[in-house]
């Protein structure tokens, strides 16, 4: 996806602040943190959200699911607790159609209001 800004990270060709990276996944810091630790989660692979998942796409999401967790426990982020978020379409407030986990701790949350 040429005018992705996602995959424009994934490719090396915008700056990011990568905290993870493996075959299938990169991890860097949002540019516009709401949390004192708020990490983005996203698949080299492009897909658009959680709602263009497919079958083949199943376990690239258990091995996201499973390396986030694996991360916070390395930072010792599960001690206190942390969110994870995904925001689907325009009234989920998803800004970039490339499915991300927002990855959030460092403070106390506030309650989610759905």
């Amino acid at each position: 996806m040429d005018t992705c800004v996602f995959c424009k990270i994934v490719a090396k060709e915008i700056p990011s602040q990568i905290l993870y990276e493996d075959e299938d996944m990169i991890a860097f810091k949002d540019i516009q943190p709401q949390a004192p630790v708020h990490i983005l989660w996203i698949p080299k692979k492009h897909i658009a959200g959680i709602d263009e998942i497919t079958i083949e796409d199943k376990d690239l999401m258990g091995k996201m699911l499973y390396r986030i967790k694996e991360y916070a426990k390395d930072q010792q982020w599960d001690q206190t607790g942390y969110r994870i978020v995904s925001n689907i379409g325009l009234q989920g407030r998803q800004s970039v159609r490339h499915l991300h986990f927002h990855f959030l701790a460092g403070r106390e949350l506030s309650e989610f209001l759905g």
